[in-house]
């Protein structure tokens, strides 16, 4: 018998599979998806077995080494998925594979057992074994206290003296057993499944009507309008035949909430699944998921991947969310992931969303998506108030942070005793730091950007490449003191408010307040309980977070996201907006909303003020189609990239060359051009962008420039299909 194993080196020119003879002794456990270690030349690495033939080689081939997982394996859905990531995203196979996995099972890591072993020790069943040692050994105290201890049952070995325990070991009186234990352990509270009003009861069964099939659904539903609760009667419904569902959440920080309610609905039926995870908590739930011990998966996009053998529904929570598309390589989307495992599976896919895509909602217009609509929020819940304030006054008062409005309003919320929550999307104390004396200002040596400064560690960072240099007053240009901050960041805002509101309680959040693990759990625990009074946060606030007392929501810097250069910019913009104005009043408490803006008349920011999606989405559709962007057309962003400036300028311009060659007149092709930022860890960048409404011929050409670069170490070609920004 021989295996066709794929190894572990992800470079494309090593991007097939390799065949081995399988020993005698290995025949019963080498299976299709399982890793195993192999002779590479002369070194011994690890591969996934593909495919098994007993078809007799004519070259001679080498042995198999060993099984490395004898537990998990790539099942035959998981296999084929790699290969769809493979041809969608121009990636190599052990890629598509890698980013498939947890680290247990990542192909190059030969650690096997991550499980969590718990040893408990007892009194040997043999009494008269027992009463003769106790008769020997009476001056043995401690002994004889651990065996009057075990005579009311079994205890953790580690809960004993260990010595004593050791000896009573040693002579059989004590037995020891080893029992596996998972590290996550659903803490439930018991929660009534809530009844659904008319708008959530029509789409459920619209749904639930539907659950052998392979649709999609985009549930539409203002925030506050129980989206949420349709999710769980749906989930419930697939549980009761015997299905699984998988939930996805966008962001690590919204699992937090999203997974308390799923435990207390569905117990220790339910396994949680993102990147936050140990590695030890990541093997305990995939092997939960692997051996059908649980029916309902939550997790980030990575939960896309986890081996459900009979899925019933996938929902995709906060669609329109960026963090659903990888950025690095391979670039796959979660949503198309979705589709094929529908299609698999014979299920739908729901996607849920305030403000959808402009993508998903034109083919929810189209009626390729099943479109369905919540319009009310639930119970007393209304919709907050939404006011834009002109900071182009305010500045000529000296309101460089907050405006006058906003500062009252501040107040006001605090003296009720309700919470306030304050946008500003810029991590950092300061964005720029440059001399008065002499204009130097401090950019990241690796990278074409400037470097943020962080007050609390007197840090500047590179928030490319992690560069950090301490901060001196001194310029190192000119030697003067002439050191200035400009520009707005979560630290600058946290350290006003906490001037400005002494008595308050205050905190900050954002990636660098929660990078420890654990900590957005954390504070989210503490903000419900009412333990800080002002919350100041990145756009990690914005999204499906529920505060019962949080009842005004400011604005810092509307502007930021606008003043991008991007197509999807005011896209962005009014969705982030509309999903942190959605944060006030979600109780029976009234909200307010104060955006600040240097530019108030701005469409996009007048339609979060009247909360009209529907609005802004015609308004984004009409540019889009003079300007040729998506939904009218595909995009495809090539990246390409080189630490030699001259290298990197001379291929864009030959591959750009080439494409207009090949390609028809129908195909849009921009570029080359420097990307953005143009050098990052010292590396340089141009850009490529291809419009495009028919794929055949492009596919073709990609696929010849992607096997033409495979082999050249000088330069680098990245393809990102669908890309979310460019």
């Amino acid at each position: 018998m021989y295996a066709n194993v794929l190894v572990q080196y992800g470079v494309k020119s090593l991007d097939h599979t390799f065949t081995y003879h399988i020993p005698d002794e290995l025949v019963s456990s080498v299976e299709v998806g399982r890793k195993v270690s192999v002779p590479f030349g002369s070194q011994k690495i690890n591969g996934f077995v593909v495919s098994i033939t007993d078809k007799k080689q004519d070259i001679e081939v080498k042995d198999i080494i060993d099984v490395v997982t004898k537990e998990l394996k790539l099942n035959d859905e998981l296999l084929s998925l790699g290969r769809y990531i493979q041809e969608k995203t121009f990636c190599s196979l052990i890629s598509a594979y890698q980013t498939m996995l947890p680290t247990s099972m990542k192909v190059s890591n030969s650690k096997e057992d991550y499980s969590l072993k718990k040893v408990y020790v007892y009194l040997n069943s043999d009494s008269a074994l027992v009463d003769e040692y106790v008769h020997k050994h009476q001056a043995a105290k401690k002994q004889l206290e651990i065996i009057d201890i075990l005579r009311n049952g079994e205890c953790l070995k580690k809960d004993l003296n260990g010595a004593s325990l050791r000896a009573l070991l040693d002579n059989f009186v004590v037995c020891e057993r080893v029992q596996e234990a998972y590290r996550i352990n659903p803490l439930k509270e018991d929660e009534e499944a809530y009844s659904l009003n008319d708008e959530q009861e029509k789409a459920f069964k619209t749904i639930v009507n539907c659950l052998d099939e392979s649709r999609v659904f985009l549930l539409h539903g203002i925030t506050g309008s129980g989206k949420t609760e349709v999710y769980m009667h749906l989930i419930s419904e697939v549980v009761k035949k015997g299905q699984c569902a998988i939930m996805l959440v966008p962001e690590i920080s919204l699992t937090t909430q999203i997974v308390k309610r799923f435990y207390n609905r569905f117990g220790d039926d339910v396994a949680i699944f993102h990147s936050s995870l140990s590695d030890g908590e990541k093997y305990d739930e995939y092997k939960k998921i692997m051996n059908g011990e649980v029916h309902v998966v939550v997790g980030t996009r990575s939960a896309i991947f986890t081996p459900i053998n009979d899925l019933g529904i996938i929902i995709i929570d906060e669609e329109h969310s960026s963090n659903y598309k990888q950025d690095n390589n391979p670039r796959y989307h979660a949503l198309d992931m979705a589709k094929w495992r529908s299609d698999y599976h014979k299920c739908p896919v729901v996607l849920g969303s305030a403000t959808p895509k402009l993508e998903t909602m034109a083919r929810a217009k189209k009626d390729v998506y099943t479109y369905l609509e919540l319009k009310k929020r639930i119970g007393a819940s209304v919709l907050p108030d939404v006011k834009i304030v002109d900071m182009s006054q305010e500045i000529r008062k000296r309101n460089l942070i907050l405006s006058d409005e906003l500062q009252v309003s501040i107040m006001d919320t605090l003296e009720k005793d309700e919470q306030v929550m304050l946008l500003i999307n810029r991590r950092g104390y300061s964005t720029i730091m440059t001399c008065l004396s002499c204009g130097y200002t401090y950019k990241c040596p690796h990278c074409d950007i400037s470097l943020t400064y962080h007050k609390s560690s007197n840090h500047l960072r590179c928030h490319y490449c992690g560069y950090t240099v301490i901060k001196s007053d001194r310029c190192p240009n000119c030697k003067e003191d002439g050191i200035s901050d400009y520009g707005l960041g979560t630290e600058k805002v946290e350290e006003f408010i906490k001037k400005q509101y002494p008595s308050y309680r205050v905190v900050r959040m954002d990636t660098d307040t929660t990078s420890r693990k654990g900590s957005h759990e954390k504070i989210i625990r503490a903000i419900e309980n009412h333990e800080y009074d002002i919350v100041i946060g990145t756009q990690m606030i914005a999204k499906g977070l529920d505060f019962k007392k949080v009842t005004l929501v400011g604005v810092i810097n509307a502007d930021e996201s606008l003043n991008i250069p991007d197509f999807r910019s005011g896209e962005n913009t009014f969705s982030l907006l509309a999903q942190v104005a959605g944060r006030a009043g979600r109780s029976d408490l009234p909200g307010k909303v104060i955006i600040q803006s240097f530019n108030p008349d701005n469409k996009t920011l007048n339609f979060v003020r009247t909360h009209d999606y529907i609005g802004n989405y015609a308004y984004e559709m009409s540019v889009r189609k003079m300007l040729k962007y998506p939904p009218y057309c595909y995009l495809i962003s090539l990246k390409v990239s080189s630490k030699s400036y001259d290298d990197v300028s001379v291929e864009a311009n030959k591959i750009a060359a080439y494409l207009r060659r090949v390609l028809t007149d129908e195909t849009i092709i921009l570029g080359p051009t420097t990307a953005s930022p143009f050098k990052i860890n010292n590396v340089y960048r141009f850009g490529i962008v291809l419009k495009y409404r028919k794929s055949e011929q492009i596919k073709e050409a990609l696929e010849f420039l992607d096997k033409e670069y495979v082999l050249n170490k000088s330069i680098t070609l990245d393809i990102d299909v669908d890309p979310l920004r460019i």
